[in-house]
């Protein structure tokens, strides 16, 4: 399983501070993403992912230049959220330096711009779904009913995608519905949030999923990322 540092750009920046250092007070603390996303590559990933912040509010890419400044220091895959809900927006984080996109839950209400994105980013493309029940009741579909999240990913494979990224926010991610969508579809599924130490962390690898993805409780120290890819192995 892949253990996938996450780090979310705000105006440039990363919103967290990190402080590679911070269990043995050595080092210093940056909020430079290019600077995180080199300490993280020096420690072994193999991907980053890049939540665009400004890009999630505008609904446009807003961190392009900090894209292009982590693609030039790093030689690993970049695979950025926020802001990428379009062909057009996609193909400006590909220009930028980004080799993998993550759509919003609501590109599943909108069939044509999913059918355009996925003919520039094919199986670059991932969408990103909150799994629990009451998440997807409350969000503004535009159909009659609420979907299950089977449902929603049954349509979106038959429409071409092969790659999910389930989002749990501070949760415990419930795996017994993420096991029943690995055995039944052919797919990739990434968990991200709710992963907050080693046992979690053991937990969602043997569910079988293809990565987990990090943020908070690497850049907190609760989870250091050798023994976190350790425990994937």
């Amino acid at each position: 399983m892949q253990v996938i540092p996450s780090i979310d750009l705000d105006r440039g920046r990363s919103r967290v501070v990190f402080w590679p250092g911070v269990a043995t007070g050595v080092g210093a603390p940056t909020d430079r993403p290019e600077r995180i996303a080199e300490s993280f590559v020096e420690r072994g990933a193999r991907l980053i992912h890049l939540v665009d912040f400004d890009g999630a509010r505008t609904g446009v890419p807003g961190n392009l230049e900090a894209v292009g400044t982590i693609a030039s220091r790093i030689a690993v895959p970049l695979q950025v959220a926020g802001g990428v809900d379009s062909a057009e927006g996609i193909r400006l984080a590909f220009a930028a330096g980004a080799t993998r996109v993550v759509l919003t839950t609501g590109i599943a209400d909108r069939p044509d711009d999913l059918r355009a994105c996925l003919a520039v980013a094919g199986d670059w493309l991932a969408v990103g779904l909150d799994p629990r029940p009451e998440r997807l009741a409350a969000f503004p579909w535009k159909r009659a009913a609420p979907p299950t999240v089977d449902m929603l990913v049954g349509e979106l494979v038959g429409s071409g995608v092969t790659r999910f990224v389930l989002s749990h926010g501070g949760a415990e991610p419930d795996l017994e519905p993420t096991r029943r969508l690995i055995r039944t579809y052919d797919a990739e599924i990434l968990v991200a949030g709710g992963v907050r130490d080693l046992d979690g962390l053991r937990r969602v690898r043997d569910a079988g999923v293809a990565g987990v993805i990090l943020g908070e409780a690497l850049f907190s120290g609760a989870i250091e990322y050798p023994a976190a890819l350790e425990a994937a192995a």
